[in-house]
């Protein structure tokens, strides 16, 4: 009797076990869930006036190489979206020039800024900025500039631009401005006249509308589907003839692509933690098409100062001086 009491505790015992084991299991499966699906556990915000926390957001800038409004609304998405990964708070902005972004990670008004290439060696030499992501675009981490022209033009080379106006984007754009500038000076080419667009789309707007002869923008190969990504493509939803209205009369030299970029003296943990938040983010086929969204980006590589001396070399090239963008 007392041994069949026996095999019975025993039974007993083992059931409990059993269902002891399978409670614990069900908790893991379930806390394993919702950390890999999408209600994912944000970390802690940093507390107080911490730089990240609510009350002291990182400030992070966009150049407005694009319309401004889309350029704010996709930078706002990925804020949100390094905020889910890091906890860091965030306080994002879009101002009217490439000066301005550049002045602010002098004044410390900006924590980060995306910027174009010659903008971050303008900030890194006045300011001490330094650059922690390279984009990458069509596999490619570097890129030129493009010269275009009406289709109905006379102008089919970089020899053609002589005596016509030119759309340049922005004084501190490195493909909008500073190579496609040097060239013309190398080959003592004048135009008669050029002015600044304000953005890429917008000189590529000036030349369709034949309010400018000539204009330097961003140039970007093909995608898989055949369709050219350069700056006319910004336009092809609302002018579906711009490829054919607008054409390519003649290319920059290849120049390093543009930058996320860390003011000086900005917290080394945060840094890293920000830039391992974008580098997944590209790896999520959502958080790509943000980017492209963005400013065509497909992806980053970490990089260092020295990726970017070919710029400064251009520059000491040209006897331009960069003081004269910081004025």
């Amino acid at each position: 009797m007392q041994s069949s009491n026996g095999k019975k505790k025993a039974r007993l015992i083992i059931v409990l076990l059993i269902i002891w084991i399978a409670a614990i299991w069900v908790v893991f499966l379930n806390r394993t869930e919702e950390a890999t699906g999408d209600d994912v556990a944000i970390p802690a915000a940093p507390q107080g006036n911490s730089l990240g926390s609510e009350r002291n957001p990182i400030k992070m800038y966009f150049v407005p190489s694009l319309e401004a409004n889309k350029v704010l609304e996709s930078g706002e998405e990925v804020a949100e979206l390094v905020r889910q990964r890091t906890g860091y708070h965030f306080e994002v902005a879009v101002p009217t020039s490439y000066a301005a972004v550049i002045e602010a990670m002098g004044t410390g008004e900006a924590d980060i800024a995306w910027l174009a290439t010659f903008a971050y060696v303008l900030a890194s030499d006045h300011y001490g900025a330094e650059v922690g992501l390279t984009t990458v675009r069509n596999g490619l981490r570097q890129y030129r500039g493009q010269f275009i022209a009406h289709e109905s033009s006379d102008i089919n080379g970089i020899e053609d631009i002589a005596g016509k106006t030119v759309a340049y984007t922005d004084a501190a754009s490195t493909s909008g401005f500073i190579y496609p500038s040097a060239i013309l000076k190398r080959l003592d080419i004048e135009p008669s006249a050029f002015f600044y667009s304000g953005g890429h789309p917008q000189s590529v707007l000036a030349v369709y509308q034949g309010t400018a002869d000539v204009g330097c923008t961003y140039w970007s190969p093909v995608d898989d589907e055949g369709i050219p990504r350069d700056a006319r493509f910004r336009l092809f939803e609302s002018h579906p003839d711009v490829f054919e209205k607008v054409k390519i009369v003649g290319f920059t030299d290849w120049i390093p692509n543009d930058t996320v970029t860390f003011a000086k003296g900005f917290p080394l943990e945060l840094r890293e933690n920000i830039i391992a938040a974008l580098l997944d983010i590209t790896g999520e086929e959502s958080g790509k098409n943000l980017m492209i969204d963005l400013y065509e980006i497909d992806g980053f590589v970490r990089s260092q100062d020295s990726d970017y001396d070919v710029v400064r070399q251009t520059l000491a090239d040209l006897g331009v001086s960069a003081d004269a963008f910081i004025e």
